[in-house]
Order: structure tokens, then C-alpha cells, then sequence
């Protein structure tokens, strides 16, 4: 029995086919120049992708490492949520060729009304095509908006921005944020996993608990972030495959690559958070699990898990950087 392709399957096909249609030195210089600009401290202001042979080699380069980053993200916010909760709509914003599109039909199977506001057109255009791949996005609408402080959002019950923040200056930052908690029931936010990520995020946290909103995850709590600025930055960890054009590009022979990202889901509606999360990698030693974890008590704290806590000792051999803490059903 032929099972459907997963999201993530699909993605890497369809991008793996439209490389396919790009010289490779063409491609790798390509990506090679718009990490340049990603990477520049200034913000811009005009679309980085020009042009179809930017936005392919860029698309395949970004896009599975940006959809496993927000799938992580989501996949936390999933177990937050009440029961049965579904997004009935999803407008994603500064989306560029729609990676967290896939990333939601990957958490929550089904067709919904689908928004990817942009200000590249080549990018839209390339979502589009991409997209149609997918019989879940098909019906997506791919609209041309410039993202700063004009912005405007149609009422909706999930908006995603992922990757976007670094691209504006403060004001426009804000008004963004600021959309998203007047036209969503839910925010999500992901950045990269560098300290000016995080800055970003907990900058957005801060405005969209000011508008009313929860916290999902990754935090077990609304209170500020126990986290010291300047000593420490929250950030988690998705495993990415490696396409050719990657070891290409970063000259690694490792079939696959850690995308280190931030984030913050929140809500208007009550969200049931995880009682701790795990925020470093687990220290596997014998007979002993030390877990760094976050904690609904607004603190940051080691505790160790040993043979004598019985099914929690299991649970914590099998924990990962970015799980909730305990899992339900682990007791001593």
C-alpha cells in the first residue's frame, strides 16, 4: 500500500526538481551572495531576492531548515493548545517562498484558507509554484505587502513570522508584532538561535503579553524570562538534511546539519504550557540524566534524574533539547 508523501518529503522533492534546472556554480554563488546580505547588520530596505535565480537557490538552501525550524516550534505549541484545536486560517507574513506554510499543513493535516504576504515578488511567484506540490496549499493566496509599518492583516486564527524580524529596524518590528496580535488568535515567532535572535524574540514576547496574550511555549509561564540579558540566550535545535547544494556551498560531507533557532507561540485563548522545558542538550552519564530546564516557577534550573525515579529516568534518556519536561505519562 502506496502511503502519501509526508510535507516534508514533498518539499525536499520539488525543490530537489527545480534545482535541477540551475548550474550548480551558478547556484552556489548564488547563495553564497545572499547569506552576505542576510548576515549584514543593516536592515534593508528592498527585497534581497531579485530575481527567479536567486529565489530558487536560496529557496532550496533555506527552506527545509526554516520548515523543520518552525514545524519544532509548532509541533511545542501543538501540545499547548486545548484539545482538538485546529487553525481554521493561517496568514504567514514576510513568508517568502511559504517554508512555515508547509511547516502548519505538516502539524495540522487539512486545507484552510492560506495568506503569504511578501515584498519579493520572484519569492511569491517561486511559493506558488513550489506550493502546488502540495494539495494542502493549493488554494493558498501569495500577496505582494511591504512589511514595516503599514502593515495590515486580515483577521485570522494563526499568523506565523519566521526569519523576518532581523530584516526590519525596531519601529517596524514593533508594528508588525503588533499586527499579528490584533488580527491572530495566535502568534508564532521564529528567529534565528543567535543572541540578536533571541533579543528579537523576547522583545516580540514582551509586546504580545502586553496585547493580552499567553504563552504556549517554548516558556512553562507568562512572567518575564528568567534569563539574565547579556549572560545566556534561549534557543533549541532542529536536524536538517543536507541536499547537494548545501555540502556544496558549506563544503561538509555530513548528510545533515543543526538549525539552531528562537521562538515564541502565544495565544489569546487559555494555553496549557509545559510544566518545564528542556533548554540544553540532556547529559547522559551512568545511571544519571542531568536536564537544564526552564520552569513554571520563572527560573532556570539542573536537576538530575536517576535509576531510583523509574520511569522518568527512561523518559529522560530519551529527552531532547526542546521537549517539555515531565512527559505525560513518566512518574517516578
Amino acid at each position: 500500500m502506496n502511503h502519501p508523501a509526508s510535507p516534508a518529503d514533498l518539499l525536499r522533492a520539488t525543490l530537489s526538481d527545480l534545482l535541477g534546472g540551475l548550474p550548480p556554480k551558478q547556484a552556489a554563488g548564488a547563495v553564497e551572495r545572499l547569506i552576505a546580505s542576510y548576515r549584514g547588520a543593516t536592515p534593508t530596505d528592498a527585497p534581497i531576492l531579485r530575481d527567479r535565480a536567486d529565489v530558487v537557490a536560496y529557496a532550496a538552501y533555506r527552506m527545509p531548515a526554516t520548515f523543520e525550524a518552525v514545524r519544532a516550534a509548532l509541533a511545542a505549541f501543538a501540545d499547548a493548545v486545548p484539545e482538538g484545536w485546529v487553525p481554521a486560517s493561517h496568514v504567514d507574513v514576510g513568508g517568502g517562498t511559504g517554508a512555515a506554510t508547509w511547516a502548519v499543513t505538516d502539524t495540522w493535516a487539512g486545507a484552510r484558507p492560506v495568506t503569504v504576504l511578501d515584498w519579493a515578488e520572484p519569492a511569491l511567484a517561486l511559493g506558488r509554484e513550489i506550493a502546488a506540490a502540495n494539495p494542502e496549499l493549493r488554494e493558498a493566496v501569495w500577496q505582494r505587502s511591504r512589511i514595516g509599518a503599514a502593515l495590515t492583516i486580515e483577521s485570522t486564527d494563526l499568523v506565523t513570522v519566521s526569519y523576518v524580524l532581523n530584516e526590519l529596524d525596531e519601529a517596524a518590528r514593533a508594528a508588525l508584532v503588533d499586527a499579528a496580535a490584533t488580527a491572530a488568535q495566535a502568534v508564532v515567532i521564529v528567529e534565528a538561535g543567535t543572541p540578536a535572535g533571541y533579543a528579537r524574540v523576547i522583545e516580540a514576547r514582551d509586546r504580545l503579553i502586553a496585547a493580552g496574550f499567553r504563552i504556549a511555549a517554548p516558556c512553562p509561564h507568562s512572567a518575564a524570562c528568567p534569563i539574565v540579558p547579556g549572560t545566556d540566550w534561549c534557543h533549541f535545535s532542529a536536524r536538517v538534511s543536507r541536499s547537494s547544494l548545501h555540502r556544496q556551498v558549506k563544503g561538509g560531507s555530513l548528510p545533515y546539519e543543526d538549525e539552531k533557532f528562537s521562538y515564541v507561540a502565544a495565544t489569546r485563548f487559555p494555553p496549557a504550557p509545559a510544566p518545564a522545558r528542556v533548554v540544553r542538550r540532556p547529559q547522559i552519564r551512568k545511571g544519571q540524566v542531568l536536564l537544564d530546564l526552564c520552569e513554571a516557577e520563572e527560573q532556570l534550573r539542573r536537576t538530575t534524574i536517576t535509576k531510583r525515579h523509574g520511569d522518568l529516568y527512561k523518559a529522560a534518556r530519551d529527552a531532547d533539547w526542546g521537549d517539555g519536561w515531565p512527559p505525560s505519562g513518566a512518574r517516578e
